[in-house]
């Protein structure tokens, strides 16, 4: 699935960061969704000491069986060498490249993507799965594994227990996410819309494909996928 170039990729930091402020006033955080029979999972990855960039996608077809089984439909591997160095908030620019010819592999396009990082949680609210449904115009959720940016109240300790995620912004407080409880006894994932979709959606759709792990199966999967390709991990 190709798409129209967003921007250049060859920017210095600064340049990315004007760039990002530019572009998190185009991301869509109401819901505009069509119907779903398709979803992806996004993880990125690094091999060689950072020097190469990995990006899996796994599309699942959804619903998923009566057992709760996603069926694999379709699957993506793409490397290439890293394009920027390391910069924290500015990590949309090391990984999105790679994702998007990870994308282009594909036959079958989703309609939806959660990605392995940052949504709208993000300094300038733009992270890696704002960026990624940007460039596709794709309805995408950040599910991360830790905190960017925000303050929050622990989340109750039910499964699907879910506490607002809070930052300040120009107009003042505004929620950027939700800690969700996605399995009793263990810490809470970060879930932040990227694009096209509003925070209570987005948690929806993030519990409805939970499993019996800590992680929604379409981004366990696309880890899986990448941690079977290669031993070493990011």
């Amino acid at each position: 699935m190709s798409s129209t170039p967003l921007h250049d990729w060859g920017l210095a930091p600064a340049e990315a960061v004007a760039l990002q402020r530019r572009l998190a006033g185009r991301v869509e955080r109401g819901d505009r969704l069509d119907p779903v029979s398709r979803i992806a999972g996004v993880d990125i990855g690094f091999e060689q000491d950072g020097e190469i960039t990995r990006a899996a996608v796994v599309v699942l077809a959804w619903p998923p069986a009566a057992d709760g089984a996603f069926e694999v439909v379709e699957q993506a591997v793409h490397r290439e060498p890293t394009r920027m160095p390391y910069i924290p908030g500015l990590l949309s620019f090391r990984e999105v490249p790679a994702a998007l010819a990870a994308f282009d592999k594909l036959s079958t396009r989703p309609q939806l993507a959660m990605v392995d990082g940052q949504g709208i949680a993000h300094p300038r609210r733009l992270g890696v799965a704002s960026h990624l449904g940007l460039w596709l115009d794709l309805p995408t959720i950040g599910v991360a594994k830790t905190r960017l940016v925000g303050r929050h109240d622990e989340p109750g300790a039910e499964r699907g227990d879910w506490a607002p995620l809070v930052d300040h912004g120009p107009e003042g407080e505004e929620v950027i996410g939700a800690v969700l409880r996605s399995r009793e006894g263990v810490k809470p994932v970060y879930v932040s819309p990227g694009h096209r979709l509003c925070l209570e959606t987005a948690v929806g759709w993030v519990v409805a494909c939970l499993g019996k792990t800590k992680l929604p199966e379409p981004t366990r999967l696309a880890d899986r996928l990448a941690s079977r390709r290669d031993q070493k991990r990011r």
